[in-house]
């Protein structure tokens, strides 16, 4: 956040007696779904239950939930499975980001690669710190081992050298 007053729905800021007004149920109700389970509210230095938005519209979901029958454990489940389902779903946004990022990145470097490959086969030279045919220039130079098969030109093992 960039605004330090700016709360979000899971900065714990209600004390219980607002939430319980919020929420429209009696505070001892609250501290029985915490003690339950059903809502975990955050607590303030002195020990005191300090609740988020997120925890108020808990409430109202338990409060629905309780008046078209289901029972408190049933309530449990039922609010565990969808704080599943909503990690599960930020996984996977998370994921299809990645996933994209990574398709970005191998389309750069099949371009990449297809451009080597071209500038291999037009026998062009850009380690002799001329320039290419392209006006290709060398960006810098680096070691490299380069494996050569057990029968080599020279005759030599497959071991690496080095070229500069």
């Amino acid at each position: 956040m960039s605004n330090p007053y700016e709360l979000s729905d899971d900065t714990p800021v209600y004390v219980i007696s607002v939430a319980a007004e919020l929420s429209n149920m009696h505070p001892q109700t609250l501290r029985a779904y915490d003690r339950l389970g059903l809502v975990s509210p955050g607590r303030s230095p002195g020990r005191g239950r300090r609740y988020s938005m997120r925890d108020i519209l808990a409430l109202r979901e338990i409060q629905r939930l309780s008046r078209e029958g289901i029972n408190l454990n049933g309530i449990k489940l039922l609010l565990e499975q969808h704080r599943e389902l909503e990690q599960a779903r930020r996984l996977i946004a998370e994921l299809h980001a990645e996933v994209a990022q990574l398709q970005v990145e191998l389309e750069s470097t099949r371009a990449v690669a297809a451009r080597l490959a071209e500038l291999r086969r037009s026998g062009s030279d850009t380690r002799s710190g001329r320039e290419g045919p392209e006006g290709l220039v060398p960006v810098r130079s680096a070691r490299v081992a380069v494996w050569e098969p057990i029968t080599g030109p020279s005759g030599e093992s497959g071991q690496p050298r080095g070229d500069k």
